[in-house]
């Protein structure tokens, strides 16, 4: 898990955001893939739903919308019904959509996927077929659409180009944006297009290209980490970003800054299902997070989780604050404070910071406290018992002064660390941190525990932080003991042996 990330997603607050793009309708036509057509040689698709999503552009502004971004878009639909059903569902979500424009001259682009299911199983994607017109736009509509760019561009907080190739993001457009947009001092991410020539995003704060993409742009085969890493610093420094981010779907993504960083960005395995929209996740969670200010490091690491999430899902699904919350509390795979095998052991303001979001996702929380030296059958039947209490388990340790303290000049058996590795290989406990006061009172204080546990050899009146507890609405819970177990009749026994 990380902390520097949960903090993050919890202060994205709401940037304003304008997605300069290409705007489609995503349709999906879903069903049964029953057999073989007796026609010909394909699968016969038993339809029984059909969906509407908004795609390309308009589904970058409908993933920020769901993170929480206020969006103002700016794109181009056709004069017909489908390019209404783009406008409509636009203004549902709340994207402002001054800076979309009818031209009569183009059809709306529509995108239609086919999904069956083979024998009720997990859906695939069958064929896609669409609905388009590529030619760049006239020279008339061009000059509209700038102009309508530049007056949204003065209420933005980032500008995001989704350029999908489909005659919107031309040279013309894409340089006018860069160009007021540093005269703002705004920066502008984009998710470029696959092809060799990428001079039309020079000036841009960052680029977004895929394994493929970036390949392609800078004539190289990106097959590991460090080629795409080269690759990653040709393109930032040909088109003078400050950032380029090489997404490398398995593998992650790398990034080459303009103060020299190279650096890879690793991400933990998934069940893949459909990849469709992860690249607009990329660059929406990207953008957001440098929007609230947030570094390249933790921003790339961010969307990194987020495009995960994605392509967990079929087709281009929003993922929300929460989902991504949950998932960074629930993965198991930050950074440990404290070096390997110690993950869930955590530092008090930062188990504090962590339980903020728990709480968010409407998780309670337990806590107990103990010396925990020697583990035992009554210990791990304790902790399953107080861990049932509640959605998550804070174990407070004694550190090794206080276990002398309170046990004599022998003890601990094992210090501090090796007993927060050994409570952290339990599944019951879900945070260790070790306190060094007298009590667990300023512990008990900082965790805020909805419920506080302890072993049924106390009563009520005798359990430290019982008072506070319950005078912020939670509640003592007294764990039945384990007859037979003890760590001092453990020890004793080990040294009649």
């Amino acid at each position: 898990m990380s902390a520097d990330l949960i903090e993050l997603v919890q202060n994205l607050g709401q940037p304003r955001v304008l997605v300069v793009g290409d705007l489609m309708l995503d349709r999906y036509v879903w069903g049964d893939a029953e057999r073989i057509s007796q026609e010909a040689p394909v699968i016969l698709l038993h339809a029984d739903r059909r969906e509407e999503r908004l795609g390309g552009a308009s589904s970058v502004a409908t993933l920020l919308r769901a993170l929480g971004a206020r969006v103002m878009l700016a794109g181009v639909v056709g004069a017909d019904g489908n390019g209404e059903r783009v406008r409509q569902m636009l203004l549902d979500l709340g994207v402002d959509t001054e800076a979309v424009l009818c031209d009569p001259d183009r059809p709306s682009t529509v995108k239609e996927r086919y999904i069956g299911r083979a024998q009720h199983r997990h859906p695939q994607q069958m064929i896609r077929v669409d609905y388009e017109v590529r030619e760049p736009l006239s020279a008339a509509r061009e000059r509209e659409l700038c102009h309508a760019i530049t007056r949204q561009m003065r209420r933005a907080d980032i500008v995001l180009v989704s350029d999908y190739d489909k005659g919107v993001c031309t040279p013309g457009v894409l340089a006018a944006t860069v160009t007021t947009a540093r005269a703002l001092d705004l920066r502008t991410v984009a998710d470029p297009i696959r092809g060799k020539d990428y001079r039309k995003y020079h000036g841009c704060s960052a680029i977004t290209p895929n394994r493929l993409e970036a390949g392609l742009a800078t004539g190289r085969v990106l097959n590991t980490t460090g080629e795409a890493l080269a690759a990653a610093a040709q393109l930032r420094e040909q088109l003078d970003l400050e950032a380029a981010v090489v997404t490398l779907d398995r593998d992650g993504m790398a990034m080459a800054h303009r103060d020299g960083r190279r650096e890879a960005f690793p991400t933990r395995p998934r069940a893949v299902y459909d990849i469709t929209g992860a690249g607009d996740m990329v660059m929406s969670v990207l953008g957001m997070a440098l929007a609230a200010g947030a570094d390249y490091d933790p921003a790339i690491r961010l969307a990194n989780v987020a495009g995960g999430l994605e392509v967990e899902k079929i087709g281009v699904a929003t993922v929300t604050r929460d989902e991504i919350l949950a998932d960074l509390l629930h993965a198991g795979g930050g950074r440990s404070e404290f070096g390997p095998g110690l993950e869930k052991l955590r530092a008090r303001e930062t188990l504090a910071r962590e339980l903020d979001g728990r709480r968010r996702l409407g998780q309670k929380v337990a806590f107990t406290n103990g010396c925990f030296d020697v583990l035992h059958a009554g210990h791990v039947q304790y902790l399953r018992e107080a861990r049932a209490q509640a959605d998550v388990l804070v174990v407070g340790l004694n550190g090794d002064a206080g276990v002398r303290a309170l046990k004599g000049p022998g003890r601990p058996v094992h210090a501090a660390e090796a007993r927060a590795l050994v409570l952290g290989s339990l599944e019951a406990v879900d945070y260790v941190t070790i306190f060094d006061e007298p009590t667990p009172l300023e512990l008990i204080r900082a965790v805020r525990p909805d419920v506080l546990v302890k072993g049924a050899d106390y009563r009520r009146e005798e359990v430290v932080g019982a008072d506070f507890v319950e005078g912020s609405g939670g509640r003592v819970h007294l764990a039945q003991l384990r007859e037979g177990y003890s760590t001092t009749r453990v020890l004793q026994t080990l040294g009649a042996a």
